[in-house]
């Protein structure tokens, strides 16, 4: 009895012992110093943290700071910039030359605007004059080296597109000689040197003597005596590129069977659509070329 009441005490101790280990254990595992906690690491192998997308990181707003309120969002769209309009730069506008047609016959310049002035001489119909002014209905021009004007009831009006300066002041000498007389072998101002001669007067040319004087007084230019030596001076234009100011040279019906520059025996000053400046058989004058003209064109220079 005794020994049966011993196994029955042993049974009840490891019982006992039994059902109080694993709270002892657990007491154990809380005091023990866990190395892995004070690294930061747990007990496996310690992995690395994922990297940051750099996608996320730029599609994530920015974090205001508390102590700046983000601006509060407006209500209205935003205004795209735009560029200024590109200003086109317009082209200039084209200069023009005036001149009367006159459609009277024998109408009288005048010296000065009105019938009560001196009458200086009477200009054809058809013949040409540049336009430099206008006083009331009368047109102020050139005649003879003199200022003269005509009344408007009996003139046309018809322009020509200018070109350089120094082109133009040679073709407004020659607008001060028309109407001056045609005179063969009339006295050059100089000798196709610069060199002034005497006896000399601008109340009489003939054509080359014209063109000399007009481009020494406009454009300081020395031509030669003659059309046959001036049209050795200069650059060759074509006929297809004839410009304001370029001199035309001309054979005629005395000359025309002759070769070479002996060919040449008339000069005029082109002005622009077929129009010429020069002295004919009269007087110096301004018209339009014919036919027989341009039959008898034989070569233009440039001297300017």
């Amino acid at each position: 009895m005794k020994k049966k009441n011993k196994w029955r005490a042993i049974a009840a101790l490891s019982v006992s012992l039994i059902l109080l280990a694993p709270i002892a254990l657990a007491a154990c595992n809380s005091e023990i110093p866990n190395d892995s906690a004070q690294t930061g690491q747990s007990s496996e192998t310690a992995q690395p943290l994922p990297e940051s997308s750099s996608s996320a990181m730029e599609s994530s707003p920015p974090q205001s700071s508390p102590s700046e309120p983000s601006p509060p969002s407006s209500s209205l769209p935003e205004t795209p910039e735009t560029s200024p309009p590109v200003q086109t730069p317009s082209e200039p506008a084209v200069q023009t030359a005036q001149y009367i047609r006159c459609t009277g016959s024998n109408v009288n310049l005048r010296t000065g605007a009105g019938t009560s002035f001196s009458v200086l001489g009477q200009a054809e119909e058809g013949t040409m004059y540049a336009v430099i002014g206008k006083t009331g209905n009368w047109y102020k021009t050139y005649y003879k080296n003199q200022i003269a004007y005509l009344y408007a009831e009996y003139a046309s009006v018809f322009t020509l597109e200018k070109t350089s300066s120094k082109t133009e002041a040679v073709i407004e000498e020659g607008y001060k000689l028309l109407g001056v007389p045609y005179v063969y072998g009339a006295v050059r101002l100089h000798d196709g040197k610069g060199n002034l001669l005497k006896g000399f007067t601008a109340q009489k040319f003939d054509c080359s003597s014209l063109v000399q004087y007009v481009f020494y007084k406009g454009a300081g230019v020395n031509l030669n005596v003659t059309t046959r030596t001036q049209v050795t001076q200069g650059k060759y234009v074509k006929p297809s590129n004839l410009q304001r100011g370029d001199c035309i040279y001309f054979t005629n019906d005395d000359r025309k069977n002759n070769v070479g520059v002996e060919r040449i025996g008339h000069v005029a000053i082109y002005l622009g659509n077929d129009y010429i400046l020069h002295t004919a058989s009269d007087y110096a004058r301004i018209e339009k070329m014919s036919a027989k003209r341009w039959n008898y064109y034989v070569e233009a220079r440039r001297f300017l």
